[in-house]
């Protein structure tokens, strides 16, 4: 069995997944998993949905009708003859989101959130397996909230390995080419949660784990995981080759090109996973697997934006200790700060956290109360793996840097 993940950007027109059925032609689609993401930004499109249903927003209307327009657009190009039955299955999941939003009585977010956001993936999956089946690549459909099982953990889901393991051999033929949807997941209740942004790298490191696949490909717009974002810097070189741990390392601090929870699964059964680019199915990409930290040895660079700096000492200027610091991290998971830099002397610790889910203010009350805290919004982190000083002192020159940090591989940055 093989694993391949296709995400928004090459599903993001008709053009795109004509060229999906390229890659598929290129690669051979036999003993195949393929998953797929929302199409394009509809993931974001649903999120404003979900944002505008929530505050009960004249906007909403308009929101979903962008969401349904824009599907349809697609569908006309790939299916011209209105009669075709993908009409039918894309009408029935938009009939029954609006039943969703029209029926719903909760007001919880994340759980809101969850039952919306996933018609982005469903939707996205019945045109391309119709689209692939008319092409005579015959496929099966599946719904990956079937499989896998979860906790209750609402846009970040906790995976039951043993349930989803028994629910994925139970539906996966191998025999057959199956396509399924990234990012979702159901719990006791099926009711449906999602693994996390970007967790459709992750669904294909679950399934890839539960079949004892022989290996993973993430397919993306770029010939595979760089050492720095282009986006950013200007040069940089493809990694042929990174280990798993230091591709778990490069996840940790950031990298975006792979997801931090894909990687355990495939290192735990030893299977290789590969980054390549859809525009270039035949190019080699990077690999990820058992073997050098990196080919070629290069410095390579993370960058997390739109991050908050804390620095708290305590009231008395009595030393912080563990239990000042292990109080500090119970009110950072309490309000879902993800912490990506810790720092600390005799009566100050300083972390850099993301605030994903807007609950700085919260934070802060609280920290107020036993602590003098002092903050930065709007800071950038930079990571440098494998760093050479002469680089460290070219990044920092236009930046203030509020706070430096070093080990023996890796540097680290907070600047303003």
């Amino acid at each position: 069995m093989r694993v391949f993940k296709f995400g928004g950007a090459s599903v993001k027109d008709a053009q795109s997944i004509k060229n999906l059925k390229t890659v598929l032609d290129t690669t051979g689609f036999e003993n195949l998993v393929v998953v797929i993401s929302a199409m394009g930004k509809m993931t974001n499109a649903l999120e404003k949905v979900v944002s505008a249903y929530l505050q009960k927003a004249l906007q909403m209307d308009a929101a979903l009708a962008e969401v349904i327009d824009y599907h349809y657009n697609i569908l006309q190009e790939l299916f011209p003859e209105k009669s075709h039955a993908v009409y039918k299955e894309v009408h029935f999941l938009f009939e029954e989101l609006k039943h969703f939003l029209a029926h719903n009585k909760s007001t919880n977010h994340a759980y809101v959130y969850d039952q919306v956001v996933c018609y982005g993936e469903l939707v996205s999956t019945k045109i391309v397996s119709s689209f692939l089946n008319n092409q005579q690549i015959k496929n099966t459909w599946i719904d990956s909230r079937e499989c896998i099982k979860t906790d209750n953990n609402y846009r970040d889901a906790g995976v039951d390995w043993e349930l989803t393991q028994s629910k994925i051999k139970e539906k996966v033929n191998p025999k057959i080419l199956t396509l399924t949807q990234g990012f979702l997941g159901s719990n006791d209740n099926n009711f449906t949660t999602t693994l996390g942004r970007e967790g459709s790298d992750y669904t294909a490191a679950i399934f890839a784990y539960c079949l004892g696949a022989e290996s993973v490909t993430i397919w993306k717009d770029v010939p595979g995981v760089l050492n720095a974002d282009p986006r950013t810097f200007n040069k940089t070189i493809l990694l042929e080759q990174i280990s798993y741990r230091e591709a778990i390392e490069m996840a940790f601090y950031g990298a975006s090109v792979i997801h931090p929870k894909t990687l355990q699964p495939l290192q735990r059964k030893e299977i290789p996973l590969f980054v390549k680019s859809f525009l270039n199915p035949s190019q080699t990409g990077t690999s990820v697997a058992k073997g050098k930290d990196l080919i070629p040895a290069v410095s390579c660079y993370i960058i997390k934006k739109e991050q908050v700096l804390i620095s708290l000492s305590s009231l008395d200027f009595s030393f912080m200790v563990e239990d000042n610091i292990g109080e500090v991290f119970k009110l950072l998971h309490k309000y879902k700060m993800k912490v990506n830099l810790i720092q600390n002397s005799a009566i100050s610790f300083t972390v850099v956290v993301d605030n994903k889910y807007n609950k700085l203010d919260e934070l802060l009350t609280r920290l107020r109360s036993n602590f003098k805290v002092r903050y930065n919004e709007n800071v950038a982190l930079y990571t440098i793996r494998h760093f050479k000083e002469k680089e460290v002192d070219k990044l920092e020159k236009g930046y203030e840097v509020l706070l430096k940090q070093q080990s023996r591989d890796t540097m680290q940055l907070v600047v303003r």
